[in-house]
């Protein structure tokens, strides 16, 4: 008897064991992440930067990037931009490959020994009409947390924000590094303006 016993008490927890695995693998799949690849011909990243005597526009490439969602709420997502792709577009002729070419030297941003640039989402919270989102955004190596607001709608995310420069070791031209300036000085901050295809 005592060994029915033993043996019916195994088989229980066997079965208590089993029950609760398979709860946790449907959980599991019902709750599953949903990665989206982002479209990067029809995403876009427009930059501003600003000076004293006025301001210059530009584009960056996307290379790869993904959006991560669970239950239609997004939760995560990790980008990867192109920096030997920056261009100028409110400039033309010899003023826009100077810009083009002084953007990509080692003063800014150091194409050759930093082609790529990312960005990694930490944290995602949903509020009233869009999403807060903090990132590790990475420049020339050196890495940074960003916070921005992300509007997302059927297929499109976008977001405005700024990136403060020197924080990534950019100084150039920064009043707050180099005294004297006046007129020459370049701002900080510039803008990143994001539309993204998913």
């Amino acid at each position: 008897m005592q060994s029915n016993f033993n043996l019916d008490r195994d088989m229980k927890n066997t079965i208590l064991k089993s029950t609760a695995l398979l709860f946790v693998l449907l959980l599991t799949a019902f709750t599953a992440t949903e990665t989206k690849q982002v479209d990067t011909d029809q995403s876009i990243i427009n930059w501003v930067g600003h000076k004293v005597t006025g301001q210059h526009e530009g584009t960056i490439s996307l290379q790869e990037g993904v959006l991560e969602f669970n239950e239609d709420q997004l939760t995560g997502g990790n980008f990867v931009m192109d920096m030997t792709s920056i261009n100028t577009t409110d400039l033309e002729g010899d003023y826009k490959k100077k810009l083009d070419g002084h953007l990509k030297a080692d003063d800014f941003f150091g194409v050759k020994n930093h082609q790529k640039a990312t960005l990694v989402f930490t944290s995602v919270t949903k509020n009233e009409t869009n999403y807060a989102v903090v990132g590790d955004l990475t420049i020339k190596g050196i890495t940074n947390k960003i916070t921005f607001d992300l509007a997302v709608s059927d297929n499109t995310a976008t977001t405005t924000f700024q990136v403060d420069r020197t924080k990534f070791g950019i100084k150039y031209g920064s009043a707050s590094f180099f005294d004297g300036l006046k007129d020459k000085a370049i701002y900080n901050e510039f803008d990143l303006k994001v539309s993204l295809k998913f």
